[in-house]
């Protein structure tokens, strides 16, 4: 049995990251599979570096049209510290660390970058990159969200992505306007 024509596979071990992309996914008519895959992961402070890499590797190995997605935190006043870097850190520090790094500093403003790499078996990778800009609360807000969600708010708004629903953050979110980008690129090829 073939996969329909508008089919892509999201390689994450990120439940949270699949569901955020399944959600644009399925607003443009694509279905999205989640492939519970640990993607490969090059040293680099460029993240597209960093998904073509994963998502050429990943496709390689499952012999499936893949999508991966890599995404960095970037604090103006740290000097762009977590940035690519985001994920060791919040397992190793988690936001608290983040805030008590940020005690003193004044310049609290972030970006949140996200880029999708999808990657057919022996083709090149394309890539696609949502950022959103805004700054870092001085304590956690909100239950909803996971990694740094809680002590991020987009700018224009008052409220960090924790404090929103799925459906409000994907108005604003780094991942959803690269996932955006991803899926009016692949449905227009269909």
């Amino acid at each position: 049995m073939t996969e329909p024509k508008r089919t892509v596979y999201f390689a994450t071990e990120n439940r949270n990251k699949y569901a955020e992309a399944a959600r644009i996914a399925a607003s443009f008519g694509l279905v999205m599979k989640h492939l519970k895959l640990r993607k490969e992961e090059i040293q680099s402070q460029n993240l597209s570096d960093i998904a073509s890499f994963a998502a050429r590797q990943a496709a390689e190995s499952t012999g499936k049209s893949i999508v991966v997605e890599d995404a960095g935190f970037f604090v103006r006043g740290l000097g762009g510290f977590p940035g690519p870097y985001s994920s060791y850190v919040f397992d190793t520090l988690g936001w608290e660390g983040v805030l008590r790094l940020l005690h003193n500093v004044r310049n609290r403003e972030a970006l949140f970058e996200a880029v999708v790499a999808y990657c057919e078996p022996s083709h090149h990778p394309s890539c696609f990159t949502g950022r959103v800009k805004g700054t870092v609360t001085k304590r956690a807000k909100g239950s909803n969200g996971f990694g740094f969600d809680p002590i991020f708010v987009p700018r224009g708004n008052r409220r960090t992505f924790a404090e929103m629903t799925p459906e409000v953050k994907n108005l604003y979110s780094h991942r959803a306007k690269a996932f955006t980008k991803f899926c009016k690129w692949f449905a227009s090829r269909q």
